[in-house]
């Protein structure tokens, strides 16, 4: 799926299962290298196709890691949902500054 393309209801982004979503939506998921606990995960805008990556860390429990992959996808796809809990932040980095939107 694209960016661009049709965005699930909150509904669907919330009770589908993760792994089903992710194929449904053509997500590619990936496993940063990342280990600073702080680092929850991204979502990756592919800047000429639209396409989204998902880039989770590993070793988090399946609820943080199912929470904050709904969190990353719904706020790419525009999907309204309530916001994380503190301490959570979301941050949106324009692409003229890197080459890609998070």
């Amino acid at each position: 799926m694209t960016v661009s393309a049709t965005k699930p209801s909150t509904d669907h982004l919330m009770d589908t299962p993760l792994p089903v979503l992710i194929n449904e939506l053509g997500v590619t998921l990936t496993d940063p290298p990342i280990i600073d606990r702080s680092f929850f995960g991204a979502v990756i805008v592919q800047r000429k196709t639209g396409e989204l990556r998902l880039t989770m860390p590993t070793g988090r429990s399946e609820l943080e890691h199912h929470t904050a992959a709904r969190h990353l996808l719904a706020q790419a796809l525009g999907v309204p949902v309530p916001g994380m809990p503190a301490p959570f932040v979301t941050t949106r980095i324009p692409t003229k500054q890197t080459g890609v939107t998070l």
